[in-house]
């Protein structure tokens, strides 16, 4: 069934539409006039409009053109008096889809909405799968290839087409929300709505109402009836980010919808039975919590069903290189820059640092550098203070697994000569390597050498031969 807004201004006949439409089990927002309907059209998820064409300063017509333009695929039904006719008829030209004259036989009304819920739904249903198929969170989207990431993957492969409830846990910034969009996009509920909540980010009253939606008048400001996220993602699957943060009082509510599929929203009476998988995280441990009896235990096996535990980046150092060229990509197109690489001394910073941030706390660091950078490379000088200890300073270089023998010989090389301060001769030496050796694999690698530096020792290659 649908969500249906009935507009009229005329409290009887808009009585009368509202309690026909309930009898179809639709949900029924109403709204007094044409700028009260605009507003409620903002705040919910509305599958279809009837509205009377004439009313008091915001009219039909100004309900529908609000309506298209906040979403084209909402379905407008207008309402109009014998001897109108011809305004209803502009109407659909400019994109309703029927109209009803008054008096209003209910049982065509029905008809109608009936028939717009499903082509909305319709609508939507195709859009969500192009969206899901344009950018879809396959693994491949997650960038990672150390053994902990790929086992992780490998659960996420068996979980997601089941109907399990999964608990995200780890470190702010390790990528809970990106496995959720995994979960989903690779289920059977990928052409549904995908719906998140973050927990932390709003108080208790305000959650309540975010989650289970509010009936009008529920409380001071509740001047529409609204819809819950619950009932936004029915079909499909609702993200609860940081669930650790959720009240004992709303976490009873929480395990009523998990173990019943069913709710009434904040001030009403109506039971809504919804479909809605749930995959929740948290970087708090819930066990700990339960125990000092900041969480329900019943809810905490609920939610625990599959767990999967993300490791921190200072755990899966491997991956840095490759998160690194990631990012370079994605903010260089941002920035409409060609930021191609970073340098031997700075990735060794990176391989060095623990990232307390994690992978969110590198990707800001890349995006700043990409900012930074005034050539097409990003150096030690333009990281963070903390990460700005030199390999020259600690001697060491860093190489991790998984990067080719060309890749690491390069590094070898640039750093080489980093420490040489640029002189060929002396990085040979070091390497045992012949000079000419030496300088086929800068070449072929594209290791850039200080300009002055070459220059001098082109002159002293240059005073040894005259000699």
């Amino acid at each position: 069934m649908g969500i249906v807004l009935v507009v009229e201004d005329e409290v009887a006949s808009r009585k009368q539409m509202a309690q026909a439409l309930l009898r179809q089990e639709h949900t029924v927002l109403e709204a007094g006039d044409g700028e009260e309907a605009i507003k409620v059209i903002r705040e919910n998820d509305v599958d279809v409009i009837v509205s009377d064409i004439r009313m008091p300063n915001v009219s039909g017509m100004d309900v529908l053109k609000a309506a298209k333009k906040h979403d084209p695929s909402i379905v407008v039904i207008m309402v109009t008096a014998y001897g109108d006719v011809q305004t209803a008829v502009e109407a659909m030209k400019d994109g309703a889809f029927d109209f009803l004259e008054k008096p209003i036989s209910m049982m065509r009304l029905r008809e109608l909405v009936n028939k717009g819920v499903e082509i909305r739904r319709g609508v939507l249903e195709n859009r969500a799968l192009k969206e899901s198929l344009k950018g879809r969170f396959t693994f491949e989207n997650i960038v990672a290839r150390s053994r902990k990431m790929l086992e992780i993957f490998d659960v996420v492969r068996q979980v997601a087409p089941t109907k399990a409830t999964v608990l995200l846990t780890g470190e702010s910034g390790t990528g809970k929300e990106l496995i959720a969009n995994a979960i989903h996009y690779n289920s059977p509920r990928a052409g549904k709505p995908l719906v998140k909540v973050n927990c932390a980010a709003l108080p208790e009253t305000l959650l309540e109402s975010e989650l289970f939606g509010h009936e009008k008048g529920a409380f001071t400001g509740a001047y529409q009836t609204r819809i819950g996220r619950f009932e936004s993602a029915d079909g499909g699957t609702l993200f609860l980010d940081e669930i650790g943060a959720m009240s004992l009082a709303l976490q009873v509510k929480l395990l009523r919808v998990l173990q019943e599929s069913e709710f009434e929203r904040v001030g009403g009476n109506k039971t809504i039975r919804v479909d809605v998988r749930l995959v929740a995280a948290t970087n708090t441990d819930l066990q700990k919590a339960v125990s000092e009896g900041k969480f329900r235990e019943d809810l905490y096996y609920r939610v625990n069903v599959v767990r999967i535990e993300l490791p921190p980046l200072r755990e899966r150092k491997e991956d840095i290189p490759f998160l690194v060229e990631h990012f370079l990509k994605k903010y260089s197109e941002e920035n409409l820059k060609k930021v191609e690489r970073v340098d031997s001394e700075a990735m060794a910073a990176l391989l060095r640092y623990n990232f307390p941030g994690n992978v969110r706390e590198l990707e800001n660091i890349i995006e700043s550098g990409v900012v930074l950078a005034k050539g097409n490379v990003i150096t030690l000088d333009m990281l963070p203070p903390p990460l700005r200890v030199s390999e020259r300073e600690t001697g060491k270089l860093s190489i991790p697994v998984g990067v080719t023998m060309k890749e690491a010989e390069r590094a070898v090389i640039e750093a080489t000569l980093k420490h040489t301060g640029g002189n060929r001769t002396e990085a040979a030496r070091i390497l045992k390597l012949g000079r000419r050796t030496l300088f086929r694999k800068i070449k072929e690698y594209g290791v850039a050498v200080g300009r002055a530096r070459k220059k001098s020792e082109d002159k002293g290659r240059e005073k040894q031969n005259n000699s």
